[in-house]
């Protein structure tokens, strides 16, 4: 298994945002985190990526043990994110954005002897382009349109070469066609390099046209854990989350 997670739990006084949760994300995956508002999903990933230390329970990537790790550390091992409120430096260059993160992927943040506008420039056009940003490597971050700015996020993301990619709510605040074409965007380079991929999302045109299996919390729970036919089968599911049954 390429990311296992066993019975981690964080509590926040007597709420138990992530009770127990356990799971195993094989290469190349590409998963759904669904819920309810409120289920879990987003101190779940904070767990898993270090923001958060937690309670009990253990993180295991490939052989390595990433529970306890600080952020820059994980994210050096290979588990890169995005966030629900996109996470970009506004007055940066898109390129420069990009570099930053390849700079710190090479531990070149402290480089004192090379300028760092030189550095890591091929591999971050090369990230751009991927994304479909090669056209706008110059311009700030903060003028670009949302969709773009999601697309810069992506390209971010990728700049460690990760082995696993969480993306909280890729699509959020964005048009249904540009859902779509992000979407195919993640897909297509999830499968061209074999990343293993676990996306929170509210839109479930989007999780069961896109994901490979289906993971469902409510209150910081598992109750369901299947290909998207079973979990929209599932009649606990359809009762605490997809609005059906009784």
């Amino acid at each position: 298994m390429m990311l296992r997670v066993r019975d981690l739990r964080k509590a926040f006084g007597g709420v138990h945002a992530v009770d127990g949760v356990s799971l195993e994300l094989p290469r190349g995956e590409i998963r759904a985190l669904i819920g309810p508002n409120g289920a879990g999903k987003t101190t779940l990933f904070n767990v898993l990526t270090g923001q958060l230390a937690p309670d009990a329970g253990d993180v295991w990537l490939g052989g390595e043990r990433l529970s306890g790790l600080p952020p820059h550390a994980i994210w050096r091992r290979g588990v890169s994110r995005t966030f629900q409120i996109t996470a970009t430096f506004a007055t940066l260059s898109v390129l420069e954005n990009v570099q930053v993160a390849r700079l710190s992927h090479a531990r070149r943040s402290l480089a004192l002897l090379t300028p760092a506008g030189r550095l890591e420039v091929e591999r971050a056009r090369a990230l751009l382009a991927l994304v479909g940003l090669a056209a706008q490597t110059e311009r700030p971050a903060g003028v670009l349109a949302y969709g773009d700015l999601k697309k810069l996020e992506l390209a971010i993301a990728l700049a460690n070469d990760p082995a696993v990619l969480l993306l909280d709510e890729p699509t959020a605040g964005m048009a249904p066609a540009e859902r779509g074409e992000l979407m195919r965007l993640v897909v297509g380079i999830a499968r061209e390099r074999a990343l293993t991929v676990l996306f929170t999302e509210h839109d479930m045109d989007v999780v069961f046209t896109v994901a490979d299996r289906v993971l469902v919390l409510h209150q910081g729970r598992v109750i369901a854990d299947g290909t998207p036919a079973e979990v929209r089968g599932d009649a606990t599911v359809q009762q605490v989350y997809l609005g059906e049954g009784a």
